[in-house]
């Protein structure tokens, strides 16, 4: 099992500290979360709690998440680092494959990049996209990224992504992993299309259970091997060790957590006792595995 660390909603000049911390604990990987803005306009509710609330407010804190994983990469040596999740279609895909792509070289291949869609429809439209037609335009977009970080010459005329030939120098030197977010029917078919693995936002253990057996289904379908295939897990109701020991169980490859919030450490809690919360989470949890 891996575990991957997240650095959303707390104060981002803390996540250079926190990253070697992780790092110097035996974590496997630091998520970096995806947010432009506060909207105080909504049109629809949050997707993935009981009540529709986000679980952040006005004034938690976002950096652009690229910007994160270099900096991060840049005091770190051996710790991964991933997306989780970029929303592709509210960008132009030749910027976000040069995004992709640099932050691949820049922390020497470790980089995951999760990508999504998103659910806020003035994210879209106030970043100058159509929310309508999103999951279509973030397949196209998906396929020139993926193809554009291969380091050739690529070209689109489709419906939503259209540009000449280029090519998008220096490519990575590895291939870069991909994990495709989301937890509806035509996500699990965009995993299967695109992924090396899927990646949860807060999910149950049954809920996780029929994702994997449906992504399952799906690889074999397609003629993909189900061998190595990740899953990245945020639990909604297992903790600890002996609930993600059911995670395991159920296909789980990685979780992620926020280890400091299991020791009454809230987000915008004091530095050290975030630090303290990566150690013992690491001693309860990772060295106990």
């Amino acid at each position: 099992m891996q575990f991957t660390m997240s650095v959303a909603m707390t104060d981002p000049r803390e996540y250079t500290a926190l990253a070697q911390t992780a790092e110097e604990c035996g974590y496997h990987q630091i998520a970096v979360a995806d947010s432009l803005f506060w909207s105080e306009q909504v049109s629809d509710a949050y997707p993935y709690t009981k009540d529709g609330s986000r679980l952040w407010n006005e004034n938690t804190p976002f950096v652009e998440p690229f910007m994160a994983v270099a900096t991060m990469a840049a005091v770190t040596e051996r710790i991964r680092f991933c997306s989780h999740v970029i929303k592709v279609a509210v960008r132009n895909p030749i910027l976000l494959a040069k995004q992709v792509a640099s932050a691949a070289l820049l922390s020497d291949n470790r980089f995951t990049f999760g990508a999504g869609i998103g659910w806020l429809k003035e994210e879209f439209e106030w970043a100058g996209q159509t929310y309508e037609g999103r999951g279509a335009r973030t397949d196209e977009a998906l396929d020139a990224i993926l193809e554009l970080l291969d380091g050739g010459w690529v070209e689109r005329d489709g419906e939503h992504v259209k540009f000449g030939k280029i090519k998008l120098p220096p490519a990575p030197t590895q291939k870069v992993p991909v994990y495709i977010g989301g937890h509806t029917p035509v996500a699990l078919r965009r995993t299967v299309r695109f992924g090396q693995g899927w990646t949860s936002a807060m999910i149950t253990l049954e809920d996780f259970k029929g994702v994997v057996a449906e992504v399952t289904d799906q690889l074999l379908t397609a003629g993909r091997s189900i061998e190595g295939f990740a899953y990245q897990v945020a639990s909604a109701d297992r903790f600890g060790l002996e609930g993600y020991k059911e995670l395991e169980a159920a296909g789980a490859t990685d979780i992620v957590t926020v280890p400091w919030v299991f020791y009454g450490v809230p987000w915008d809690g004091p530095l050290e006792a975030k630090q303290d919360g990566i150690r013992r989470f690491a001693k309860d949890v990772i060295q106990a595995w």
